[in-house]
């Protein structure tokens, strides 16, 4: 049986091999804190350095050792009276705040260098805080007693910052070697053996209570000097004063009346500009309303313009219609005449065939008669001969029956185709009164009669004077046919009318 192509015993080995390199590995693994420094050494000449972040060290191969690099306090006392320069003994408690050096301080600035990184580590690798401060103060404490002797009790008691420094400068020469830095140093007690450190407050008590009463002598006389000096400046400060104040208000007065003349001229001006306001006012009125008055009658006169306008228009428009609807009926004239046109040219064409094949019938037709006038020729001639002496029988009978006709009827006859005729001979002479429109009569009558009596005798008149011409003309008397067949003309008168028998 294999697993991945490789027989099951060699990869139960690989896996057992993997899982053993993980978990070494895992056992390795490393994470150091802000304040503290993991070194890891074995392999490489250098050992490597972590501080705050997390690495890995190889069993078997390497080892890890801490540095605490937190800032410790060390207390610096002198455990009894050392002697300062002038042999007063003094017992001084003091506080350093050290740090441990590591390769993450190295700086040429502050003289920190590799050395002392090294020299740290290998002095305190592994060290617990209390063992720290056991090694370094025994040093510090040493260093504290050599500067105490270089200082006075005075210098000692009035500039504690500067013999800290002092210390703190002394005993890091030392530290430097062990590979350590001092952050600061600072003096928290100071006693003196026969306490002269009390007396010389005292001497410096009665020394400034000395200093106070002089001060306050000349303070008595300054401020009585004072007190004088100003009263008399107050004095003169009041006759200033006074004087100023009647002076100012001199002046106030003074400005009162100028400042009362000029409120009068400027009250003066304002009435004067308030009336000059006002007709400006009333003439700026004015002129607003002769304005709305102009732009009211020029608005009245737009108003009418275009009122004529419309109606010009309305006009133009009613023009145009009519104008349009004269167009459209000439325009349907037209086209009735042309359509009447049309079809009377047709019916002409129409008729000019009609008459074509009517002349063609008639050639036809003469044609043929001229064919049948050579055979009838003598029949024609016989038979208008036959005619006209018919005629001329028919004619000479019906002369003599009207002959006899007129002689049977005698003057009866001739009377009633003279009373037929009469109504025509009367129409005729009235024919020229029917194309009178209107007459006018002028003369009101007189000797010969009225206008309208001439008027009506008119067509007697004419008619009388036609019967007259007759007479002149042919002899016959017409008036006296007709009184001859009356009673009177028979009996009385006993006319005949001759020379109308035939």
């Amino acid at each position: 049986m294999k697993i991945l192509g490789l027989p099951i015993g060699a990869a139960i080995a690989i896996v057992v091999a993997v899982i053993v390199i993980v978990i070494l590995l895992l056992s390795g693994y490393v994470k150091a804190p802000t304040d503290k420094a993991y070194i890891i050494s074995g392999i490489k000449k250098k050992p490597r350095v972590l501080i705050g972040r997390a690495g890995v060290k190889i069993p078997f191969f390497e080892r890890k050792d801490e540095l605490i690099l937190k800032q410790i306090s060390i207390d610096i006392k002198t455990n009894g009276y050392i002697p300062t320069k002038d042999f007063i003994g003094v017992d001084i408690d003091a506080v350093a705040k050290i740090r441990v050096l590591t390769y993450k301080d190295i700086s040429p600035e502050k003289g920190v260098t590799e050395e002392m990184a090294m020299a740290a580590m290998k002095n305190f690798l592994n060290m617990k805080e209390e063992q720290i401060r056991s090694a370094l103060t025994d040093s510090l404490q040493g260093n504290m007693r050599e500067i105490i002797g270089t200082q006075t009790l005075k210098n000692l008691c009035n500039d504690r910052k500067t013999f800290g420094d002092e210390v703190q400068a002394k005993a890091q020469k030392d530290m430097n070697a062990l590979g350590i830095w001092i952050e600061s140093c600072n003096i928290q007690k100071i006693e003196d053996e026969n306490n002269l450190i009390n007396a010389l407050g005292q001497d410096n008590m009665s020394q400034i209570q000395k200093d106070a009463s002089i001060a306050k002598a000349q303070a008595d006389r300054d401020v009585a000097v004072a007190k004088a000096e100003a009263a008399k400046a107050a004095n003169d400060a009041q006759v200033a004063a006074d004087t100023e104040i009647a002076e100012r208000q001199n002046e106030l007065a003074i400005r009162k009346a100028a400042l009362k003349k000029e409120a009068d001229i400027k009250q003066a001006e304002a009435d004067a500009a308030y009336g000059i306001q006002e007709q400006e006012q009333r003439r700026f009125i004015e002129i607003a309303n002769a304005n709305a008055d102009i732009a009211r009658q020029e608005r009245e006169v737009e108003l009418k313009q275009r009122e004529a306008d419309v109606k010009e228009q309305e006009l133009s428009a009613s023009i145009r219609k009519q104008a349009e609807a004269d167009r459209y009926k000439i325009q349907q004239q037209s086209e009735a005449d042309l359509f009447r046109r049309q079809k009377e040219a047709e019916a002409k064409k129409y008729e000019e065939q009609q008459a074509a094949e009517a002349l063609k019938i008639k050639a036809d037709a003469l044609k043929y008669e001229k064919e049948q006038q050579a055979a009838g020729i003598a029949a024609v001639g016989e038979a208008e001969a036959k005619a006209i002496q018919a005629k001329g029988i028919a004619e000479a009978e019906a002369m003599e029956k009207k002959a006899e006709a007129m002689k049977k009827y005698g003057q009866a006859a001739i009377i009633e185709m003279i009373v037929k005729a009469l109504p025509d001979m009367a129409s005729a002479v009235a024919k020229p009164l029917e194309n009178i429109d209107k007459v006018t009569i002028i003369d009101g009558g007189g000797s010969g009669g009225s206008g309208v009596d001439n008027m009506g005798g008119y067509v007697p008149s004419v008619l009388a004077k036609t019967i007259e011409s007759v007479k002149e003309v042919t002899g016959v008397d017409i008036r006296e046919i007709m009184k001859a067949e009356t009673f009177d003309a028979k009996v009385t008168k006993n006319i005949n009318v001759t020379g109308l028998e035939g």
